[in-house]
């Protein structure tokens, strides 16, 4: 019982990871744990919508356990493309720390969902990724651009970067948001 209460309670530390989005009507920047939350029910939500039919339970799971890295290596901005080259080795470092914490390899497990989230390359991979680039999104069309106004984000570096995984894990969300993030461009809600 011990490696388990000890490693959730490790996981509490997610919630001290602050990241660069707003939660809508708030001041504070929301932390790492409350994005997982909030892609966990997205995904559910969308789970029709997926590119092909998944396992929304294997979602899910990967959705709780993606951030987790965060830990120790912090959270990167996702448009900061060197920062996130260097943090991946990180983020598996503190993964593989926080997973060793459980007994009888349930750590392993949770690994090898983190691996596949990683690396996008099975249908409930693809929907989990697509629905963790498109919530950022949806925060920000729905606060005025928030974090690309702050941080200097263009509309064509939100579409080269987000529009390719949300695209391929949840085509009609990707049209969805698509034609929100040109009605924001339209309104002035990008960096320069």
């Amino acid at each position: 019982m011990q490696p388990i209460i000890d490693f959730i309670l490790e996981l509490e530390k997610l919630k001290g990871v602050t990241r660069k989005v707003k939660p809508l009507g708030l001041e504070r920047y929301e932390n790492s744990a409350e994005h997982s939350w909030s892609l966990a029910l997205l995904a559910i939500s969308l789970q029709h919508f997926a590119e092909s039919p998944v396992d929304i339970n294997h979602v899910i799971r990967m959705l709780l356990v993606h951030d987790i890295g965060e830990i120790d290596a912090g959270d990167t901005f996702f448009f900061d493309a060197a920062a996130r080259d260097q943090r991946k080795a990180a983020e598996l470092a503190s993964v593989q720390r926080i997973f060793g914490i459980l007994p009888d390899g349930h750590g392993a497990r949770l690994l090898a969902l983190w691996q596949e989230f990683d690396v996008a390359e099975t249908a409930e991979a693809r929907f989990a990724n697509a629905v963790d680039r498109a919530m950022p999104v949806l925060m920000n069309l729905n606060n005025n651009g928030q974090s690309w106004r702050e941080n200097g984000i263009s509309y064509a570096t939100v579409l080269k970067k987000v529009g390719p995984p949300i695209r391929s894990g949840c085509p009609a969300l990707w049209s969805y948001i698509e034609a929100r993030l040109m009605e924001a461009s339209a309104n002035g809600l990008f960096g320069s």
